[in-house]
């Protein structure tokens, strides 16, 4: 069982997220701890009413909201009164045992799954500290119940391969409802992946056809620090209008952002020499840019090559899938920066090149030089060398023409 914590401060934003998802038929509430109805009798007003009760108790704490998500591997087809002991057994184990909280069962994955929504403010107003969570109780717990309930353990597999977990697929403007579709990716890749930037960022993004923007740098968003995400067509067009950070579930503002930035800084550094080593075994036969880019794709690693409007390559990023980091060139190290690996390349192999199609090919040797060219390409030169001198004939033989008229008018005279 794999257990993912995440912790904000809307409660309303979390309650909903689930909520939209029974709408949809994708999920189902099947437990509510700590509230005076059943779980079928509950309304909205209801499930909100009892935790933000608690909230109002202590204002000055910001972060009060609790979403955990609970994996279960493949195969592993509990039922419901199961399920609502492990969510029991988890919380206790986690220290919210006493708290109010919703535990929804989700449908939309090929393995079965759990949110749990709660609040850490107390009847006493007092907080339940988030420090360590994850990785002290949280860890405790799911360990103790995989004993308990004789589930698959998350060490002994890989997480993608033992759960199925769908990877995400890229946002198709006008499929789904934008929102929704573009807040499931934009929280996936901030919580899953290590970068230091927005444009680290949009390397990620960009491949789900989704782009975040601070606006021009003399834009007012820009000043003020707005940032806003867009939905982008294949080619990387902007499509629509752009949904504001702060309305996405999560709020991945630039300055929650910000703060990931500093932790991914740390974070990421171990993973630094993994990603060289990948790149030098590339290198290590001379290719070209895209036999370079290929060749660590198969790796899990996008090159990304950022070019001017002039086609001139200033930078490049590397996105590690595998292991969920994100470094520009220039990071890794000068021999990695974008003009060091472009100053390496070969050139790119001509495909159906003239020496492998003699026939496409005419050979005009001129002293010690040779020239190759097809007669498409020769008749080309021709014209674009020789237009000015053709413009001048055409001139002179209309020239001609008007002369010719005039003598016949005066003989018939």
């Amino acid at each position: 069982m794999v257990a993912k914590i995440k912790t904000g401060r809307s409660i309303l934003g979390a309650i909903n997220y689930n909520e939209h998802k029974v709408r949809a038929g994708k999920a189902e509430l099947i437990w509510a701890q700590g509230y005076l109805k059943d779980p079928a009798d509950l309304t909205f007003q209801d499930k909100m009413r009892r935790l933000t009760d608690l909230i109002n108790r202590n204002a000055r704490t910001q972060v009060n909201t609790l979403h955990v998500s609970l994996n279960f591997a493949v195969g592993e087809n509990l039922d419901k009164d199961t399920l609502q002991q492990i969510s029991d057994d988890y919380m206790q184990g986690l220290g919210f045992g006493k708290q109010p909280y919703l535990v929804y069962q989700h449908y939309d994955a090929g393995h079965a799954h759990l949110h749990i929504v709660s609040t850490n403010i107390e009847p006493d107003g007092k907080r339940i500290s988030f420090h360590h969570l994850a990785n002290r109780a949280s860890e405790s717990a799911r360990k103790k119940i995989e004993q308990t309930y004789q589930l698959v353990k998350a060490e002994d597999q890989v997480e993608a391969v033992k759960f199925n977990i769908k990877p995400l697929e890229k946002l198709v403007y006008g499929k789904a409802e934008l929102k929704r579709s573009m807040t499931n990716i934009v929280n996936e890749v901030i919580g899953t992946y290590k970068f230091t930037s927005v444009p680290e960022l949009n390397a990620v993004l960009n491949q789900y056809n989704i782009t975040a923007d601070r606006g021009s740098k003399d834009s007012r968003m820009f000043e003020k620090n707005g940032l806003v995400y867009w939905a982008l067509d294949e080619k990387g067009n902007k499509l629509g209008v752009p949904v504001k950070a702060s309305s996405i579930y999560g709020k991945p503002t630039l300055q929650k952002l910000q703060d990931r930035f500093r932790l991914n800084e740390v974070v990421r550094r171990p993973l630094k020499d993994r990603l060289r080593q990948s790149i030098d075994e590339v290198l290590a036969d001379r290719v070209s840019k895209s036999q370079f880019q290929k060749a660590l794709l198969k790796k899990h690693i996008h090159v990304v090559f950022r070019q001017n409007e002039e086609g001139r390559i200033y930078g490049v990023t590397f996105v590690d899938h595998q292991h969920k980091a994100v470094f520009n060139g220039s990071d890794l190290g000068k021999n990695y920066a974008a003009n060091a690996l472009t100053a390496g390349f070969v050139n790119e192999p001509v495909k159906g090149s003239l020496e492998k199609s003699p026939k496409r090919a005419e050979r005009l040797e001129y002293g010690n030089r040779e020239h190759t060219g097809s007669s498409e390409m020769s008749q080309t030169l021709f014209d674009i060398l020789f237009k000015e001198e053709q413009q001048d004939l055409a001139a002179l033989g209309r020239l001609q023409q008007r002369k010719r008229k005039k003598k016949r008018k005066g003989h018939s005279l």
